[in-house]
């Protein structure tokens, strides 16, 4: 489904109803700062500052586009890409970035921001989202979770579990799938023979949707649509969002081995950020100084981040011992004992 064209000319769609323009500025607010902070974590991994980083971009739409049609009593499960989904959701730039510093905390309050910690092998925060919506629903709470995940994941026995489970139990979750057509260097096509992603929801039961993930506007009223479902008792969904990411996997990543230089052109001439701000000139909903508006917020974002990770945190190696156990059992301490006398002769 797409509601804009990469001209930005507006497409109807009867079954959805496209975004009004305050919330397509948004849309394209949220992108142009989730790209700029793309690109500055990016450069702070080349300095050291950051182990790896997984760069999303050419993603923005399909993070930008699910989050914002969450509400704010609904969850979001992120994956280690999603750092733009994030920051989009309300988390805190930096502490979106520890998981990435090697520190061992998520690196932020999950109930604070209703955002569960992100995972990095593939697929784990699906069975997790379906869990904490089983127990809302349970306890008479209205809640429902976006899981993000991508066609890579979607390999994974834990997303099979998610999905049967989520259908079986009937429980208010969208998996928002980014087929960016690489898991590293597998191609989907590799991976699955289903004629799309989307095709797998009906083995388990559920409603499955496929949506032009380069096009925020789309990507919104697509996943708003299956969660006011999914809250209304229609069952849990599957949104497969077609995206590509122009980056590469991480920065230690060499895409140039196995992808087609052209088809990384290809897709940066669909470029999601250039996608909606023709759709918003084209509508009159901004201008030059708005747009010039929504730069400086994304470098504001990108400044106060170098200025925040410029200093070295000062970590306890001891604190990985603590908040395990009520109380340590022997193996740990031994453990805990063993890694303080490494440490002493370093």
């Amino acid at each position: 489904m797409r509601l804009v064209d990469r001209h930005g000319r507006r497409h109807e769609h009867s079954s959805f109803t496209a975004p009004d323009p305050a919330v397509l500025a948004e849309l394209h607010r949220a992108m142009v700062i989730g790209r700029r902070f793309n690109q500055q974590a990016s450069t702070l991994a080349r300095q050291g500052r950051l182990a790896v980083y997984p760069s999303s971009m050419g993603q923005e739409a399909s993070q930008v586009g699910g989050v914002l049609a969450l509400s704010e009593r609904d969850w979001l499960f992120p994956s280690y890409r999603d750092s733009v989904a994030m920051v989009t959701h309300g988390v805190d730039p930096v502490e979106t970035l520890t998981l990435f510093r090697g520190d061992w905390h998520s690196g932020y309050n999950p109930h604070r921001y209703r955002c569960a910690p992100q995972c990095t092998p593939l697929a784990t925060n699906a069975s997790h989202a379906v869990g904490l919506t089983y127990a809302a629903r349970r306890k008479g709470r209205d809640v429902a979770a976006l899981v993000l995940m991508g066609d890579g994941a979607t390999s994974e026995g834990d997303a099979h579990e998610a999905y049967n489970f989520a259908a079986v139990w009937n429980t208010p979750v969208v998996f928002l799938i980014q087929n960016n057509h690489w898991a590293i260097s597998v191609p989907v096509h590799r991976q699955s023979a289903a004629p799309t992603l989307a095709h797998k929801a009906v083995g388990y039961g559920m409603r499955g949707y496929n949506v032009d993930g380069n096009d925020a506007a789309a990507v919104h009223a697509v996943v708003r649509h299956a969660l006011a479902e999914a809250r209304d008792g229609g069952g849990p969904a599957i949104v497969e969002a077609l995206t590509y990411r122009i980056d590469p996997h991480t920065n230690s990543d060499a895409p140039q081995r196995y992808r087609d230089a052209a088809e990384v052109e290809y897709w940066a001439e669909r470029d999601p950020l250039a996608r909606m701000e023709a759709l918003l000139r084209n509508e009159q909903v901004v201008d030059d100084g708005l747009l010039e508006i929504y730069e400086r917020d994304g470098e504001k974002v990108a400044a106060a981040v170098r200025e925040r990770m410029a200093g070295e945190d000062v970590l306890d190696p001891d604190s990985l011992f603590t908040d395990v156990y009520a109380a340590v059992p022997p193996a740990l301490e031994q453990q805990r004992r063993g890694l303080a006398e490494e440490l002493k002769g370093v």
